[in-house]
This record gives structure tokens, sequence and C-alpha cells, in this order.
């Protein structure tokens, strides 16, 4: 899998969030994309994710052939912490209903990922009673055991305790493996593992 941007910018209204982005990712790459808050970094991911088109240059997937935009979607793995989640579902709910619009991850089955997550205890317990930790797990557990070539992460660890951290650390381990991964982030501990940085304030 391979992501080509040449000359992208994005802007809302007048004021534009970044220009001139020209990059190559490449598959199995681990890519941070850095900056202080509200610099653009969920922005630039977005365009990524393919939810934003650029509002100059261009952006071009590619696998074995060209990926329309459109259908880029079934390529990637997303998870942040302003990703809403359906609040009247079970945990239990929540995974059935993922992983009928795509696969796991080869390494792990529903039973296995319900072990990996530790909520074991709630799983027929509805979301909305999960406190804000339980459900960032969640996100990042059904990013990340899904079998996708393309995993995007935007603040990762948000809401997470220690042990989250520990947790996510172990999580990203055992499948960004032969994956292209993003991480949206201005804190090390969260993208230590990405080999590639981006500043995204060098394309103002």
């Amino acid at each position: 899998m391979k992501i080509d941007l040449k000359d992208a910018g994005r802007r809302f209204n007048k004021e534009w969030i970044f220009r001139n982005f020209t990059y190559s990712f490449h598959s199995a790459g681990k890519y941070a994309i850095l900056g202080p808050n509200g610099s653009g970094k969920s922005t630039l991911l977005s365009v990524i994710l393919g939810s934003l088109a650029p509002s100059e240059g261009t952006i071009v997937y590619a696998g074995e052939q060209e990926i329309p935009v459109e259908k880029i979607y079934k390529q990637i793995s997303f998870a942040a912490p302003y990703l809403d989640l359906v609040e009247e579902f079970t945990l239990q709910e929540t995974i059935d209903f993922h992983f009928k619009f795509k696969n796991f991850h080869p390494d792990i089955n529903a039973a296995q990922l319900m072990d990996l997550l530790g909520l074991g205890s709630a799983q027929d317990k509805a979301l909305k009673y999960f406190s804000s930790g339980m459900k960032q797990r969640t996100k990042l557990a059904l990013a990340c055991c899904t079998d996708t070539p393309i995993l995007l992460l935007d603040e990762p660890t948000s809401n997470l305790d220690r042990q989250g951290m520990v947790w996510y650390h172990e999580l990203i381990s055992r499948f960004s493996t032969d994956r292209l991964v993003f991480v949206g982030s201005n804190q090390e501990e969260e993208y230590s593992f990405c080999t590639r940085q981006i500043q995204i304030m060098d394309y103002k």
C-alpha cells in the first residue's frame, strides 16, 4: 500500500490549515504527524483518511492498483477520542456490529479480542456506562484488531492511565507489523515506535 500526496493543502474558509504538502507514505512505514494542539494534525489525518478532500493538490492511493478515494475506507482502520461509538450498544454488540463490515486481523478472533480488552465483565454493559478510558480502549482495540493495511490513530492514549499506556504499546507491537501506520500526536510516548516524524508546522 502506498499513499502519495502532491502539493496538497486544506483550508477552512480563507484560513489555510496546511499547504504544499508533498510526501509518499509506504507500506509497513510508521509515521508520526506532530504539532501543537490546533495546528492541523487531525485535518491532515482526515485528508489521508479520505473523509476530507484536499482544497488543492492531489492524493493517490495505490495497492496492487490505484484505489478510488470513495473506496479507500475499506483499507483503513481509524481510532480517535472524538470518534463516536453507539452508546446504546453493549460492548459485545459493538464488537459484533463492527466486524459485520470488516474482518478480524488474522492473529485474533472475537473471544480473544474480549480477553485482550480485559473488559469481559462489562461485555453486556451499554457503552454509555463506560468510563472514557474504557471507551478509548474499545476504539483502539477495534482499529488495531481489524484486518486492514492502513491504521490511523489520532491522540491514541487520550483518557488512558499508566496501565492503559502499557496496554497500548503491547497492542501496537502485536498488530502493527506490515501495516502503514499513522499517529497524530504531541506526546512522545504515543509515537515512540514511529520511524518517521512529520512536523505539520513545516507546511504552513
